[in-house]
């Protein structure tokens, strides 16, 4: 519901892009009362315009979205991943003759994930938070935050309050909820800048993901429903800049040499767009009364897909460490409650910031040597079913100590 008369909650949210809205109706569905905040308003939240950008949904952050009650509005608009194929090469030149191959039925479960376009996944979230009773909604700026023994206080731009146990910032990488709770952060720069677009295709890619390693950085190339994919293409920053300058026709010729023929003629569908790559990590994911998600506790490099992911996963562990630690009684705003959340996700998140970080160095330059160790090393993996399928499962998020919801269990 959405209302003028803001009325204490159990959690103030800050950020109505994908990750609140998913963190709200976790906590929501288990009775916690939930006030969400997002400085966009509802209309421009819900536009049906195709801008071209899209998400790879892990099996796992599908189960969740359909635990919480959001999948059943993008099932009809989601396209299946049945197929990933990693290769390295050069433009003009075409793939490597060593290759690693995911293949759907490989493992049990099935499919690996789904690609869903932008739009569809932020119409179903305000769809499913418009509708149930325990959820708040309030657009405006935070100009401040202060936390007590006793809860948190949000202060907004137009003077009102809002009143909570605990914030959860999920304000993206220029987190204003870490910045005013005093949390710094640790990260660097790639020289690198992702161009993002969708494009319409002559032949069918029949659920096949690719990506393609070249020496400036990794071309993903995602399957969107129908004959479309969408592109994330990783130039030098210089050159990035030169390429989004372009006419569209000009645009398109420098993509082609990279992108090859195999789906035929190919040409824009929707927006381009661009964005600097890095990585920064908040160097606590919590502070008294406040915890942070996704983007606002870590941002990595998208070479493997795992951005929204991996909020997805926050989000999953903090509903549930908050649900139960309510039901036990607990003052779900206290330090100890908190750092258990902190203590399930930060190792995994410093794992995977490692891995990223470490996957672009090896594979973003022309070194021979390099391209041979990788080359021998992605044909070694796909040669080794056990290998191969252990690769599969963690694409699919299905490996590891998974909170309740990425399983597919309501809390």
């Amino acid at each position: 519901m959405t209302t003028d008369a803001i009325p204490e909650s159990d959690i103030l949210i800050v950020g109505g892009g994908l990750n609140g809205p998913a963190l709200a109706l976790a906590c929501a569905n288990a009775g916690v009362t939930v006030t969400i905040v997002d400085t966009l308003p509802k209309a421009a939240r819900t536009s049906d315009t195709f801008d071209g950008r899209g998400y790879a949904l892990a099996l796992s952050s599908q189960r969740l979205l359909k635990a919480v009650g959001i999948w059943d509005g993008v099932a009809q608009n989601a396209q299946p991943i049945l197929d990933v194929k990693v290769t390295d090469g050069r433009p003009d030149e075409g793939p490597a003759p060593f290759l690693l191959e995911f293949r759907d039925g490989e493992i049990d479960e099935s499919p690996m994930g789904y690609m869903v376009e932008d739009r569809y996944l932020r119409q179903a979230c305000l769809a499913a938070l418009d509708a149930h009773p325990k959820i708040t909604q309030v657009e405006g700026y935070v100009a401040g935050q202060t936390v007590d023994e006793g809860g948190a206080e949000l202060t907004l731009s137009d003077g009102r309050t809002l009143r909570g146990r605990l914030i959860a910032g999920c304000d993206g990488r220029t987190s204003g909820t870490a910045r005013r709770a005093g949390i710094g952060r640790t990260g660097w720069g790639y020289g690198q800048t992702a161009l993002v677009c969708a494009i319409s295709h002559e032949k069918p890619h029949h659920g096949c993901a690719h990506q393609f390693f070249l020496p400036s950085g990794p071309l993903a190339i995602l399957p969107l429903p129908g004959n479309r994919s969408s592109i994330v293409w990783t130039e030098k920053d210089k050159l990035a800049a030169d390429i989004e300058a372009l006419s569209e026709e000009d645009y398109l010729a420098v993509l082609r040499p990279r992108f090859g023929d195999f789906l035929g003629e190919i040409s824009l569908a929707g927006q381009r767009f661009s964005y600097p790559l890095n990585i920064t990590l908040a160097n606590a994911f919590i502070a008294p009364r406040v915890a942070l998600v996704g983007d606002a506790a870590h941002g990595m490099h998208p070479i493997a897909g795992q951005g929204l992911n991996a909020g997805l996963k926050d989000v999953a562990a903090l509903a549930e460490v908050l649900v139960d630690a309510r039901r036990r009684g607990e003052d779900i705003g206290r330090e100890e409650v908190l750092a258990r959340y902190q203590q399930w996700r930060r190792f995994d998140i410093s794992t995977m910031a490692l891995m990223t970080d470490g996957f672009n160095r090896l594979f973003s330059n022309d070194n021979p040597l390099l391209r041979v160790a990788r080359d021998i090393g992605m044909g070694v993996v796909n040669s080794v079913a056990g290998l191969r399928r252990a690769a599969i499962r963690e694409a699919a998020g299905v490996s590891g100590d998974l909170p309740k919801l990425l399983r597919g269990i309501p809390l």
